[in-house]
């Protein structure tokens, strides 16, 4: 039979919005995941009997985890493909939850903190992963989409902060509640993953530049020109901004309900509440995030997010009535939105080097985002968990100097032009 010209072209175009759809899941399934586990916080604390320090030395243990993954994921992805990588992430990540839940029940801290390393080992795996997957799809799509991805992960968020709202108010089992989407969850990824784009490895790793191509589904470790990515000057000031919105969105993650039931003495079902609302600016803000950046530019678009998100904050502390503080959240999670996924577009500008810069800023970045919130565990008991969240507030500073490292290099194929 005889293929007409168009025929080729239009499998492709096919093929490309079907690994566009299978990144948008993952991404959404890795955001349900996580707003679980985070909505049984409060849970873990009460029924293990911790204080806020020992809460945010269990919750570290997410972050160790994840920071022996994340180094490790770049050269997985070369080995395996990011299809691979997602999907043990996802395993890995579901025994874990599976782990900690058991644990938890039984009132067994330390299985409880193993748990939740293999928890976030297996997070570490999956989010640099998909975050690589998704690059190259946007690459491909030749438009910022990056932005749209992530708000898959936040309407996985959204998803899974009222589902923990609603089982917390019916007062149903923790274990029960997070096998059920752990196992689900992992169930999706396993079938969406076929749909990702066999060759994206290769042309990062040729960029149509005659570098040397790896086989479909391979990308190249973080070492470009014999140099590593960690030792350039814009990657790691692009690792630096995106720590810094990393840290605000993972502390409203892990202490925005806990901090409204502590500092405002509010029902546990609002504080779960306040994470959900948070959860839902974050959403809309990626959502229209590709218009103002296709508006406003990169550097634009990202200094007023910093501002957004230290006065979101500064107006949750200090705030004092139900109207302020829910207008906080909504600003806090409107300026904290952009400044991952921006990042991760910034570190894919250069194809030849896509891969090996994605893999850098999101460890950077998700180092951040599990490692930082817990940390004001400590800071949370001296000042009260409430006004510990100011320190993040000034974290907003940095990033705007950082922000600058995100216009498009001359060398890039995208030009100059700063968006």
């Amino acid at each position: 039979m005889t293929t007409r010209p168009g025929d080729a072209s239009t499998d492709r175009s096919a093929a490309l919005l079907r690994a566009r759809n299978a990144v948008a899941v993952v991404f959404a399934l890795n955001g349900l995941l996580f707003a679980s586990l985070v909505s049984r916080i409060p849970d873990l604390r009460g029924r293990l009997g911790l204080d806020n320090g020992q809460l945010g030395l269990l919750l570290l243990t997410i972050a160790v985890g994840s920071l022996v993954a994340l180094p490790l994921t770049g050269r997985l992805v070369a080995r395996f493909g990011a299809r691979a990588v997602v999907r043990s992430g996802a395993a890995a990540a579901t025994a874990g939850l599976l782990v900690a839940g058991v644990s938890t029940g039984a009132g067994l801290v330390v299985p409880c903190a193993v748990g939740l390393a293999a928890y976030g080992g297996g997070v570490g795996l999956w989010d640099v992963a998909m975050n690589v997957e998704a690059a190259e799809v946007e690459r491909a799509l030749d438009r910022p989409v990056m932005p749209r991805f992530h708000a898959g992960f936040s309407f996985g968020s959204v998803l899974g902060a009222g589902l923990g709202a609603g089982v917390v108010a019916l007062d149903l089992p923790l274990l029960g509640h997070l096998a059920v989407v752990a196992l689900a969850a992992t169930a999706v990824v396993l079938r969406v993953t076929r749909d990702f784009r066999p060759d994206h490895a290769a042309d990062a790793g040729s960029g149509g530049s005659g570098g040397s191509a790896g086989a479909p589904g391979e990308v190249a470790p973080p070492v470009v020109d014999g140099r590593s990515a960690w030792t350039e000057p814009r990657t790691l000031a692009l690792g630096l901004m995106v720590l810094a919105f990393a840290v605000a969105e993972g502390t409203a993650n892990d202490w925005l309900s806990l901090a409204l039931i502590d500092g405002y003495d509010a029902p546990r079902w609002l504080g779960v509440a306040g994470f959900s609302l948070f959860v839902v600016a974050m959403t809309a803000g990626r959502l229209v995030g590709p218009v103002v950046l296709t508006r406003w530019g990169r550097p634009g678009t990202l200094w007023c997010s910093c501002g957004l998100a230290a006065l979101g904050i500064l107006v949750v502390v200090h705030g004092g009535t139900p109207v302020f503080v829910a207008a906080g959240i909504v600003v806090w999670g409107l300026g904290a939105s952009l400044g991952f996924p921006v990042g991760m577009s910034a570190a894919a500008d250069d194809p030849v080097r896509a891969a090996a810069r994605v893999s850098v800023v999101s460890t950077v970045g998700y180092g951040a985002f599990l490692a930082g919130p817990p940390l004001l565990g400590r800071l949370g008991d001296v000042v009260g968990t409430l006004p510990s969240l100011q320190v993040v507030a000034l974290l907003m500073a940095p990033a705007a100097i950082a922000v600058l490292a995100t216009r498009v290099p001359a060398t890039s194929p995208e030009g100059a032009d700063g968006c």
